[in-house]
């Protein structure tokens, strides 16, 4: 939190916050940041501006501020209190006359200053929530690759006559891509791996020898 937004506020109002924060886990530090909040989950960072009460009187204020803030921020939200018909009104009307981009922030009308950070946390919450969600799916997709990949190799490597799993394993384990097996001599793959010196040599002829590997394999 921006220890300045903290001094313009009711201290009953900072309790509320820190309680709630205390409520769903969230450590709050006060440190002298752009933005009034930032939220940090698990590596991610939202930063959000709170005007807890609509006064149009500092609308060039607020509104040069969001652009600035969102150049520096690729999450930024704006939440707005506008507890009357007129300040909603006057927030419309502001909005649109100012410019701002749709979306870009999005801003967040709400009615009281206690709705307002209930409103930041579930936010911030949910973009944590996303980015575990996008981190897991790639970590799954890696895994699914790398299987495909394994399964891949081993078709190849056991389709030399005589290589079984294990010796593709072996051969995976201390040398590494088919690339390196294919370039590979005798002596390093006997150094190596537990393979014969005849399988070694099915090896370096597969990979170097047309006449061998383009001859039919009768076992």
């Amino acid at each position: 939190m921006n220890p300045t937004w903290r001094d313009e506020q009711h201290p009953s109002f900072i309790r509320f916050i820190a309680s709630f924060l205390s409520a769903n886990s969230y450590r709050l530090n006060f440190l002298p940041i752009s933005p009034d909040f930032i939220f940090n989950n698990g590596g991610l960072s939202v930063a959000f501006i709170f005007e807890t009460t609509w006064d149009p009187d500092k609308a060039s204020v607020v509104f040069s501020r969001v652009e600035r803030l969102k150049a520096q921020f690729r999450l930024l939200y704006v939440v707005i209190g506008v507890p009357t018909r007129e300040q909603n009104d006057s927030f419309n009307h502001l909005y649109f006359k100012y410019g701002v981009q749709l979306g870009r922030p999005t801003f967040v009308p709400v009615r009281d200053p206690e709705m307002g950070f209930e409103k930041i946390v579930k936010i911030a919450h949910a973009r944590g929530v996303c980015k575990r969600q996008d981190a897991v799916g790639m970590m799954r997709s890696e895994r699914e690759r790398a299987v495909q990949g394994m399964d891949m190799f081993l078709r190849v490597v056991t389709s030399i006559p005589g290589i079984d799993d294990h010796d593709a394993n072996a051969l995976v384990q201390s040398i590494g891509s088919i690339e390196a097996i294919s370039k590979a001599s005798k002596s390093f793959i006997l150094e190596t791996t537990d393979l014969s010196v005849e399988k070694a040599e099915r090896i370096v002829r597969f990979f170097r020898d047309p006449k061998y590997y383009l001859s039919p394999k009768l076992d």
